[in-house]
């Protein structure tokens, strides 16, 4: 007969702990509190079901202004009002309400006001700015450098290809995903090497590479577009080493064969 190992009192605490947690997001369903005390948002946007009502229907209102002007070219009212323009609010607007809405479907337990990723950093906000600036000065000055309407449906199908490949990739890793990085294994982590997994070892961070792209060629801003390829490069690079060496420490020899055998296709990120 075998006789168990009682559990010290470090995992007692954290077993109640996590059972706390769960109790007050179940007696609270509308509230949007992760279970994981590591995930807390901590940004200036309050972590109330008023804030996600009012912040889903700024994104809600955006996207149709967006997509009238998208369908319509503004009706030719103003010089700004075009298909490029409407196409950039729209994606920008159904890109974050995705990553809420993808995250309270199939990932509910790291779900909180920051899975809207508004408070993405300063030159996340930068940049998207700059890519205005840049669409709107040119076209205005020189709108003849804009009619490439080629190289805009290029750049809607990057987009939306980009979209569909991050949403997917996020809904497919369910719980496994995470916004934030994970300095320690959860309890049910586990590798997810098929479905979109079997083609790009980081769907996600691939996926808002070419999203991101895209919205670019969309406005047709060729600064913008180089700006974007570099600054994405440098962050997926450093954060996906990073990832991968916490990647290996929790799942040893099944990553470094997935990692052999499956590449992120990302240029230049092997």
């Amino acid at each position: 007969m075998s006789s168990a190992t009682a559990p010290d009192s470090a995992d007692l605490d954290g077993f109640e702990q996590r059972l706390r947690q769960r109790a007050m997001a179940k007696s609270h369903p509308l509230d949007t509190v992760p279970t994981d005390t590591a995930l807390q948002p901590r940004g200036l946007i309050p972590n109330t079901p008023l804030s996600v009502a009012f912040l889903s229907f700024l994104l809600g209102s955006l996207f149709s202004v967006g997509v009238v002007l998208f369908v319509t070219n503004g009706y030719g009212q103003h010089w700004w009002s075009t298909t490029q323009l409407g196409f950039f609010i729209a994606a920008w607007s159904a890109f974050h309400w995705g990553e809420f809405a993808v995250t309270a479907g199939w990932n509910r337990d790291k779900c909180s006001v920051d899975s809207f990723l508004l408070e993405n950093g300063a030159l996340y906000h930068i940049a998207h700015s700059v890519a205005l600036l840049e669409y709107l000065i040119t076209l205005y000055f020189k709108p003849e450098w804009k009619q490439f309407p080629y190289v805009s449906l290029v750049g809607v199908v990057t987009t939306l290809v980009g979209q569909a490949l991050r949403s997917g990739a996020m809904i497919h890793a369910g719980s496994n995903f995470s916004h934030v990085m994970a300095f320690r294994k959860a309890e049910g982590h586990t590798l997810v090497t098929d479905g979109i997994y079997r083609w790009f070892r980081h769907p996600s961070y691939a996926g808002f590479f070419y999203w991101a792209l895209g919205t670019q060629l969309v406005l047709q801003n060729p600064v913008s577009f180089v700006f974007y390829a570099a600054v994405l490069y440098k962050f997926f690079s450093r954060r996906i080493r990073a990832e991968e060496v916490l990647l290996l420490r929790f799942f040893g020899d099944d990553y470094r064969k997935y990692k052999q055998s499956v590449g992120t296709m990302i240029p230049f990120i092997p």
